[in-house]
Order: C-alpha cells, then sequence, then structure tokens
C-alpha cells in the first residue's frame, strides 16, 4: 500500500511543479516511479489563465473538483464550462488540442496520464509533454 499526504509528502518538494509562466500548479501524488501505469495529479488552473495544451503522447482523464474554468476543443471549435463535477477525457492525441482557461476563482483539478508521468514534464511551446521515461 502506498499513502501520500497533499500537506506533507507533496507541496513544496519536487512533485510540486509549477508552469513558468505561472498559469497552474501540478501536485503529483502518484508516478511512473511508483510502477502502477498512470499517474495521478492535482492540479491548480490559476483564474483568469489561458493555457494551450495538445497531449500527443498521453490520454488524460481530468475531473474537477473545485473552482470554475472552461476548455475549447480547437478542432470543433466548441467550448465546454468547467465546474465542480465535470469530467472530460483526451483520447485522441492526434486531434485534442485544446485551451484550458481559468475562470473568476482558480479551478482544482484531478488528472489521471497514460503513460504515467514521470514528474519533471512541463508543456513545450507546442502544449506538449514530451514522452520522457525514468532513465531520461
Amino acid at each position: 500500500m502506498l499513502v501520500r499526504y497533499l500537506d506533507r509528502d507533496i507541496i513544496g518538494t519536487d512533485r510540486e511543479v509549477e508552469a513558468e509562466n505561472g498559469n497552474w500548479v501540478s501536485r503529483r501524488l502518484i508516478l511512473a516511479d511508483d510502477k502502477v501505469g498512470f499517474s495521478y495529479n492535482d492540479t491548480i488552473i490559476r483564474a483568469g489563465t489561458e493555457t494551450f495544451i495538445h497531449y500527443q503522447n498521453h490520454i488524460e482523464a481530468v475531473y474537477c473538483v473545485g473552482g470554475n474554468g472552461e476548455i475549447h476543443d480547437i478542432n470543433n471549435d466548441v467550448t465546454y464550462p468547467i465546474r465542480d463535477g465535470m469530467m472530460y477525457l483526451l483520447n485522441d492525441p492526434a486531434a485534442d488540442k485544446h485551451y484550458l482557461r481559468g475562470g473568476s476563482e482558480d479551478m482544482r483539478l484531478i488528472c489521471v496520464f497514460n503513460p504515467p508521468l514521470t514528474g519533471r514534464e512541463v508543456h513545450d511551446e507546442n502544449g506538449v509533454y514530451p514522452a520522457l521515461s525514468l532513465d531520461d
């Protein structure tokens, strides 16, 4: 059994990763080195921000547990409001280009990635998390 506490084991460690532009902070509770086949993040999207994302190497399931914002599906030109209790799945790496926008308050998202993140990923200039291995 693995037990971690956000306040004691994650915040303030190398498992807490902040975007260079300050748009988000990702607290990475389960990573590739835990060897369970997925990663599990508690992510805060800051109010009033916009981030372009295109996960070419990962599938991501996202569940909102607080705050508000929206996701804009670029390929279909559709915007979906995000609020507590909303889930979305990015399951087509070739097509899931999107803008993630923070709303009037910080938004808290629980995110599951496959393949799992190693913990060092940040979005590159194309909105992509690179496909890293534990050896990188």
